[in-house]
């Protein structure tokens, strides 16, 4: 793994909820000196100047609990202001009450709002679930036309990303859809780890310390 191969696979990410513009702007340059694949940011952040970096902004945060159709029309609103990528919470409460096709519905209703090109990811917040149910969100997931199945928010208090957890759900997923790790990705031990588990994408807001290692 080198540098350069490692910036590419992260979404450099601030979505704390009192950041500024200012903040953002921040973001974006050092997503471009880093050489970040994305920044992802809260959808009222839209629209931004970042070239050479994809935009992912964020639907349904970090709650999950909103109706479908609030979440699909925030999707369509961020896509109109410049995201190529939405990152949505799957609900949750339907999740712990295993009600399956209906998380796949709630999924797919986003996806149908912002259909191909753009990159739709299912955030489970995989430290709240038992891995039953990881498997189960998975496959909701790739039911409701997802191209990422992502662990977590960030945000909630059962955790962040877990190595058994991404290797689960890439374990679930094969070669279908793609897993993104984040939540509490700091090091680049942590992050070579997600990787070697089967992540393809991470987000963290500690890029430049991860790739500070690699030299």
């Amino acid at each position: 793994m080198d540098r350069t191969r490692l910036a590419r696979m992260i979404d450099h990410t601030l979505l704390r909820p009192e950041a500024t513009t200012a903040d953002v702007e921040v973001l974006i340059k050092q997503g471009i000196e880093l050489g970040a694949y994305s920044i992802c940011v809260s959808p009222s952040m839209l629209p931004v100047k970042a070239p050479g970096l994809h935009v992912a902004a964020v639907c349904g945060f970090p709650s999950g609990a909103h109706t479908s159709q609030v979440k699909a029309a925030e999707a369509i609103q961020a896509v109109a202001d410049g995201a190529d990528e939405i990152d949505m919470v799957i609900n949750l409460g339907l999740a712990k009450a295993g009600d399956w096709d209906l998380v796949a519905v709630d999924i797919d209703e986003v996806r149908q709002a912002v259909p191909h090109p753009v990159v739709l990811k299912a955030i489970i917040e995989s430290a709240l679930l038992s891995d039953e149910e990881i498997v189960l969100a998975c496959r909701a997931a790739q039911d409701g036309g997802a191209d990422f199945v992502k662990t977590s928010t960030g945000f909630h208090p059962a955790g962040g990303a877990s190595v058994h957890a991404v290797r689960l759900m890439k374990d679930t997923v094969g070669h279908d859809i793609q897993v993104k790790a984040s939540g509490g990705i700091r090091t680049l031990e942590g992050a070579l780890a997600l990787i070697e588990a089967g992540a393809t994408r991470l987000g963290t807001s500690s890029t430049a310390a991860i790739l500070a290692g690699l030299g």
